[in-house]
């Protein structure tokens, strides 16, 4: 059972999730938090804008290696309302973060966008231990994982 802080991070990434969908976006939003639990950086999906990589994850990644020294990159973790895509998970291991704990994971969102009829991403929906093999993966987190599925109904659906 995860702790109730850990679970406050990760409902805030679904906030910043709905955020995003609210600003006309796909439904994702992340945080980046400490060691010792200061919330670092937090984002939301923006690719309304028409670059498909403004991804919360990516851009907190690029954050951290401005930001942080190896070593604290290495000891945080980062919350996030849906499961690294392949880029993401990407730049995550090559900065050196920590752990990630996702709310809903690939194989969630894959089933979900089949049963809304909408087309797969153009990106496999691999999991992040494909990408990053040796790194410390929690997720999906069942408390949250069904208010990002309603974010994604909202989004296809209306």
């Amino acid at each position: 059972m995860m702790e109730e802080r850990e679970l406050a991070y990760l409902a805030r990434a679904v906030e910043l999730a709905e955020e995003a969908l609210n600003a006309g976006d796909e439904p994702f939003g992340s945080v980046l938090v400490s060691e010792e639990g200061d919330v670092l950086a937090e984002d939301r999906n923006r690719i309304a804008c028409g670059d498909a990589t403004q991804h919360p994850e990516f851009a907190l990644a690029r954050w951290a290696a401005q930001h942080m020294t190896p070593m604290a990159r290495a000891q945080a973790t980062v919350y996030t309302s849906g499961e690294h895509c392949p880029m993401c998970a990407a730049a995550h291991g090559w900065v050196g973060l920590g752990r990630i704990v996702y709310a809903s994971s690939s194989e969630q969102l894959r089933g979900w966008l089949k049963e809304l009829g909408v087309a797969p991403p153009p990106v496999a929906t691999l999991p992040i231990q494909q990408i990053v093999p040796n790194l410390n993966v929690e997720g999906p987190v069942m408390e949250l994982a069904e208010s990002v599925h309603a974010l994604h109904r909202r989004r296809h659906v209306g």
